[in-house]
């Protein structure tokens, strides 16, 4: 084995190594990064059920007593005890406070209006321009998706280097496509019941807030799982240029696999 060839597997093994403490560009990191991210908004289990209690709380309430400063009261409560609860677990509030953001959004205008409806007029204008917002990313070739791991995949130095990559484009568009399907459905399923609820045509109240809690987390995991599964697929092959796994300092490619196995033989 030749110097340069020793250097080149020990540089390969320093990566292998390196992994655990940050983000190698393989077809299996890049699903990794998703799915990290993915969890990072949806704030794991814990924090999905977090988000899901406080509307629980209020819609549940309305139904049996017909009461919305009671109803928002109980819902805000709600959160404000699984803060505590998570404090004195001295772990982190993010998804806490974003749980209680929305309640008291919700606690706005439904109080405003003196309809117990419109609780749920904010996550239904929040999913429409969501779903926009991310159409418009995919449209004008900006995907979200590629701006959430794009530092991870390309220069370092240039964090839109991954745009020169057609590939990668198309792969980050499908994927943020699948996050605009959600909002989407919830815009499409939620307006109406809103909207026949908010003119008296039928008393669609419990649809909503049921409506809301069924189409929240289960269909972004549902997103999730099919991110995962086009990430599965295939490859996605990376153009010169941007940093591959392995790679030396110097720019020699180390694949772990293929470059050490070359190696063996000669």
């Amino acid at each position: 084995m030749t110097e340069q060839q020793r250097a080149s597997e020990e540089a390969a093994q320093a990566d292998e190594g390196r992994a655990g403490s940050g983000p190698v560009v393989t077809e299996g990191t890049v699903e990794a990064l998703v799915r990290t991210k993915l969890a990072e908004a949806l704030g794991g289990k814990r924090g999905m059920v977090e988000t899901a209690i406080p509307t629980l709380t209020f819609t549940i309430s309305y139904i049996a007593s017909s009461e919305l400063r009671l109803s928002i009261m109980l819902g805000v409560g709600a959160a404000l005890l699984l803060g505590v609860l998570r404090l004195v677990q001295r772990s982190s509030v993010q998804y806490v406070i974003t749980s209680l953001f929305g309640i008291g959004l919700a606690a706005v205008f439904a109080m405003r209006s003196g309809n117990a409806e419109d609780a749920f007029l904010p996550g239904i204008i929040y999913n429409a321009v969501y779903a926009v917002v991310l159409s418009i990313s995919v449209l004008v070739r900006w995907p979200a998706i590629g701006l959430m791991i794009g530092p991870f995949i390309g220069n370092k130095e240039d964090f839109t280097s991954w745009r020169s990559n057609p590939a990668v484009v198309k792969l980050a568009s499908r994927l943020t496509w699948l996050l605009v399907l959600p909002c989407v459905i919830r815009v499409v399923v939620q307006y109406p019941l809103w909207l026949a609820a908010s003119n008296e045509w039928a008393n669609t109240f419990a649809l909503l807030g049921l409506s809301k809690v069924a189409m929240g987390w289960p269909l972004q995991v549902a997103a999730f799982a099919g991110m995962v599964w086009i990430l599965a697929r295939g490859r996605t092959p990376l153009e010169n240029g941007v940093t591959e796994a392995g790679a030396t300092k110097d720019g020699t490619a180390a694949d772990t696999g293929q470059a050490g196995s070359d190696q063996r033989d000669q």
